[in-house]
């Protein structure tokens, strides 16, 4: 059954909802119990990210169909394990208070990105070891998989930046409200339509070689990473389009502390 392209979209597709859902369900019980410190709960965690990269490490010696799913979960618990200390205020920037009103420009851009800076950095970190694993491997996949989300959430910072028609933040949680006073809603900008565009060709060029694909575990592969390429370009559009993607989560996750912000958004 898993040697079919189309069920290793649907795992790509389940696996980035189950996925986010999970991290957001952590970090919502964080908020809502303080039962354990943010910053435990990030180094408890860590024993996933080690599972990652050791899964990354052993799948990357043969080109099979279990090793293409297994680079593909691993490098999705390294990123998840990213996304987690991130969210957690563990792994966010030195600067921590809110965007001034009458900030503008070239030091805005500045601020907000002393806001994220050492997330940013962690991120290469993660392109990085997923490289040094893969040069030279057999299965690559992996790779391919990382430097697409990579690709999709510096594109999407950006664009939160910059400005989008439809901000979420329903989901940023408490130690990252600061955050929210750097987004700025408004029309989209050139920097969306390059990169809506540049996810598209990427997709388009990953179902070409899904379409060319001469094996089982190349043709699953591709059929992983396209998807995850489309779903990365799907999130972009829900930036402009009035569609409630937040349903997906919400109902799995407990209730806001009463202090809490909440309103409409996309993820950062």
């Amino acid at each position: 059954m898993f040697l079919s392209p189309w069920i290793a979209a649907l795992v790509a597709l389940f696996a980035w909802w189950f996925f986010t859902g999970i991290i957001l369900l952590v970090v919502r019980q964080a908020d809502a119990t303080r039962a354990i410190g943010h910053g435990k709960l990030a180094a408890l965690s860590i024993p996933f990210f080690a599972l990652g990269v050791a899964g990354l490490v052993v799948s990357a010696t043969a080109f099979t169909t279990l090793n293409v799913y297994i680079a593909f979960l691993s490098v999705l618990l390294i990123w998840g394990w990213i996304e987690l200390a991130f969210l957690l205020g563990v792994v966010t920037g030195p600067e921590r208070r809110p965007c001034p009103a009458d900030l503008t420009g070239w030091e805005r851009f500045v601020r907000a990105w002393h806001t994220l800076s050492h997330h940013e950095l962690l991120l290469l970190c993660g392109v990085l070891i997923v490289t040094i694993v893969t040069t030279g491997a057999e299965n690559t996949i992996g790779f391919a998989a990382y430097l697409v989300l990579f690709a999709a959430r510096i594109s999407a910072k950006l664009n939160l930046f910059f400005g989008v028609p439809r901000i979420n933040t329903e989901f940023v949680p408490l130690q990252l409200q600061h955050l929210t006073s750097y987004l700025r809603r408004g029309n989209p900008t050139p920097v969306f339509a390059v990169s809506v565009t540049a996810l598209a060709l990427t997709t388009a060029y990953f179902g070409v070689q899904l379409n060319a694909a001469a094996t089982t575990p190349a043709a699953v592969g591709f059929a992983l990473v396209t998807a995850l390429a489309a779903l990365a370009t799907l999130e972009h559009l829900l930036m402009v389009i009035p569609l409630p993607d937040a349903k997906l989560w919400r109902w799995m996750l407990p209730a806001l502390p009463p202090t809490s912000k909440t309103g409409q958004s996309h993820e950062l």
